[in-house]
């Protein structure tokens, strides 16, 4: 949507500004954590309603980043950090397109904020490296210099455009659906083509999907000994 109240404080926390990205985020926060608490309170062995739906989700995303992981232990030990990127990126992207977001005080998309896709790929970055010490030890820094000690610029630089990719790509295509959103609301307020919205969803499931991937497929790399 169009952001009129980009960077405004709503409040502060002693010194600390929190402004409506934040208070998004704690939404965003509050709602996966009463979903996840509602779908194991009372767990069966055979599951029904939301626990069916959350055991589904948590054994599809294993599946996936096991074929992207190649060590099962490096997979089962990351599983959980993709998982979590996976349904707050989509709860995030998604958010925007509940009647009123961003015109709504403390109600903005936050992954249409770069400050949060930097946050996000800093986890990521900070994550490859700690898991491919984790499982290389001191051989993982090996692939600094390799095929050459000629090539470590090349590495060095290569390792600070993954985190800006990722930064720059999710925060890009979420901030651009959300302007053009915006503006096909702002022509026609009740007659937004339901095509446009189907289309906005599976743009934030895509984007979702992608960033979990590729920081799935950093951290496959850095633990299976080649980057």
């Amino acid at each position: 949507m169009i952001f009129a109240m980009w960077d405004e404080v709503m409040f502060y926390l002693g010194p600390i500004p929190v402004d409506h990205i934040i208070v998004t985020e704690w939404l965003v926060i509050v709602f996966i954590g009463v979903i996840a608490y509602l779908a194991t309170r009372n767990m069966q062995i055979v599951p029904r309603g939301l626990q069916n739906l959350f055991e589904s989700l948590v054994i599809w995303t294993y599946d996936f980043f096991s074929q992207v992981i190649e060590k099962e232990n490096a997979a089962r030990k990351w599983a959980p950090l993709l998982s979590t990127f996976f349904i707050f990126i989509l709860v995030c992207n998604l958010s925007g397109l509940i009647p009123g977001a961003a015109h709504i005080g403390g109600f903005q998309p936050p992954t249409s904020n770069w400050n949060v896709t930097m946050t996000l790929a800093l986890i990521t970055f900070f994550a490859v490296h700690v898991s491919g010490i984790m499982e290389n030890k001191l051989h993982y820094f090996a692939h600094f210099i390799s095929p050459s000690p000629l090539m470590l610029p090349l590495n060095l630089v290569e390792e600070v455009a993954r985190p800006l990719s990722l930064t720059i790509r999710l925060f890009g295509n979420i901030f651009g659906k959300e302007v053009v959103l915006g503006f096909l609301l702002f022509l026609a307020p009740f007659f937004l083509p339901a095509i446009f919205l189907a289309l906005a969803v599976l743009l934030s499931v895509i984007q979702a999907v992608v960033f979990t991937m590729l920081s799935a497929s950093y951290i496959g790399a850095s633990t299976s000994g080649g980057h």
